[in-house]
């Protein structure tokens, strides 16, 4: 999706290579990921006219081979006097009678509720037909002062959903209602929240966009902690709880989750969707700016989609792994040792033969800035792309985190002890 004609990339050396993205505007959150006719689509908040967060759209990507993406119509717009006419925001994809039909939360006004709104896609997820329908509005309990981001799943058979959600007394919930009925949603309560005993690591004042897939027969429970200290809200990294599902004696689904943990270990990471496609679980995320709005402003553009990843539960914790389709990118092999110079798109896997240290700075003639560093005794691979920079460590989660190298700053791995390093450039197919 990058293109040597974009003034944005001519100009901003932060500008990833390979990461989906649109040349222009502002990106958060993916919504609607799903796998049609041998094509990936990845849906996401996009306001193509400012990179700041404002008259929230859907943008759309697509790919036939998780490798090379092309940029695709706003999918979703805000509607004037619809129940979405301040922002389409965060949300899935469903699939109502072969109908392919996007979920999301409507915003309607500064007061920022949200309701459950539908949209119907034509085949190709091309073009949408937006005509205001609301499956569930915000619920009369008194207690729940914030709800959205809607997550569609199947248990037993059956079609239900949950919304994230903050309560009056601060704490981080999740709603579960029955939605056979796609376009009128059965409210069943608060299902889960902060307090219980599994959630330590999930503390929050609301749970933002829940996610709930079934890993290596084990229910993962994705959750983004969005959090309020001194009057203002703060997006505080993304945890998973990992447990089993049973049925509450009425037929209706029970999560009873066991362990707690952080999903991704960088400071630039959040509101992750989490997909079923075949054999496997997929997920995308958000990585925002580090840098200052300002330049952010200048460049034109902010916020990228994290590399597909995939996700599995070994010895009752999670593992994410970049897809396997990655190595696809691997163009030039370099010569890589124990201080190896990388490019700005690059990709390294260290494989330690003991303990190791490794280390990922930006270095020059006037200095070196440590960005990572990890000791270890199992694999870490690294993918850089101008900006991002995510690390997918053997057997555990990911670190997702943005830097920005200047004028003559060179990316530097440092690998001390006992290993072997392979680096590769990388670019398109």
């Amino acid at each position: 999706m990058n293109s040597s004609a974009s003034p944005t990339v001519a100009v901003d050396r932060a500008f990833p290579t390979l990461h989906p993205r649109p040349q222009q505007g502002w990106l958060n959150d993916p919504n609607g990921i799903c796998y049609r006719d041998g094509r990936w689509h990845v849906f996401f908040q996009h306001n193509p006219d400012s990179a700041r967060h404002a008259a929230i759209t859907w943008g759309h990507v697509s790919s036939p081979d998780l490798l090379r993406w092309e940029e695709e119509p706003v999918a979703l717009r805000p509607q004037p006097g619809g129940p979405d006419a301040l922002g389409c925001w965060s949300g899935v994809m469903a699939d109502e009678n072969g109908v392919p039909t996007a979920v999301y939360s409507g915003v309607q006004d500064a007061s920022g509720h949200a309701q459950v709104t539908l949209a119907r896609g034509s085949a190709d997820l091309r073009t949408w037909q937006q005509d205001g329908e609301v499956a569930a509005g915000i619920p009369a309990d008194q207690s729940i002062t914030d709800v959205r981001d809607p997550f569609v799943f199947r248990w037993n058979g059956a079609r239900y959903a949950i919304q994230g959600a903050g309560l009056e007394d601060g704490r981080g919930a999740l709603l579960l209602y029955d939605a056979t009925e796609l376009s009128a949603w059965t409210y069943l309560g608060i299902w889960l929240t902060t307090e219980h005993p599994a959630a330590a690591a999930a503390q929050a004042n609301i749970w933002e966009c829940p996610q709930l897939v079934e890993v290596d027969g084990r229910w993962v429970l994705i959750v983004s902690l969005w959090k309020r200290r001194n009057g203002e809200h703060h997006l505080s990294g993304v945890a998973h709880l990992i447990g089993s599902m049973h049925d509450d004696g009425d037929g209706r689904p029970v999560y009873e989750p066991e362990t707690c943990a952080a999903t991704d270990g960088g400071p630039d990471y959040y509101a992750p969707q989490a997909v079923p496609v075949g054999d496997r679980v997929m997920l995308w995320g958000w990585s925002w700016e580090s840098r200052a709005e300002e330049e952010a402003d200048a460049a034109g553009w902010a916020g990228v989609l994290t590399f597909p990843r995939e996700l599995g539960v070994v010895d009752g914790e999670l593992v994410v792994k970049p897809a396997r389709e990655l190595v696809g990118y691997r163009r030039s092999a370099r010569v890589a040792g124990a201080v190896t110079e990388l490019p700005a798109v690059a990709e390294a896997v260290v494989s330690p033969r003991g303990d190791a240290r490794v280390s990922l700075a930006l270095v020059s003639p006037s200095g070196s800035r440590e960005l990572y560093s990890v000791e270890t005794a199992r694999g870490v691979r690294v993918l850089l792309d101008a900006s991002i920079v995510e690390v997918y460590r053997e057997g555990s989660t990911a670190v997702t985190f943005r830097a920005y190298p200047v004028q003559d700053e060179k990316w530097e791995l440092t690998v001390t002890g006992s290993a072997v390093v392979e680096a590769w450039e990388l670019g398109l197919p």
